[in-house]
């Protein structure tokens, strides 16, 4: 199934992502499903390293993806923006929640979330509901989840 580029378009972005291979694996889950992916640097690794280029295979597409230089340019540029962080420090269920098509969902490191600083900047967070005693999910494994709530609720 394809469709258009819609005017408001559901976004992820990464808190300074660590994992390359994580990274690698949720561009492509963006890129096949048309959202745009938000990288917040410093990331913890080489983006155009050929290694992190042969993982991303030919799913690497400069147009939807954004980079901002720190945490300070993304939230500049998300003024007029709901933010929604996906963090275990939550609980509220992602499931309860009403996204709408232009909001951004925010996921933190794999090694360590996001510092209490972007805590204080965002909209909502939420959390995947998991069995006791357990983490996290592996981040790619949650932006999926998360992608395929949004999608089925903006009808995207």
């Amino acid at each position: 199934m394809t469709h258009k580029e819609p005017k408001f378009a559901p976004k992820i972005a990464l808190y300074q992502p660590d994992i390359p291979q994580n990274t690698a694996s949720i561009i492509r889950t963006c890129s096949c499903l048309g959202i745009m992916l938000e990288i917040i640097e410093p990331c913890g690794f080489i983006i155009n390293d050929r290694k992190f280029k042969r993982v991303v295979m030919d799913y690497y597409d400069a147009k939807n993806i954004q980079f901002y230089k720190s945490p300070e340019d993304f939230f500049i540029s998300k003024r007029n923006t709901r933010i929604i962080l996906m963090t275990t420090k939550s609980k509220k269920s992602y499931k309860e929640f009403l996204f709408k098509k232009n909001d951004t969902v925010l996921f933190g490191r794999e090694s360590s979330g996001v510092p209490t600083s972007v805590h204080k900047k965002v909209s909502h967070r939420l959390t995947i509901p998991m069995m006791n005693k357990k983490r996290s999910l592996n981040l790619s494994s949650s932006v999926s989840i998360v992608v395929s709530k949004i999608l089925n609720q903006t009808n995207f």
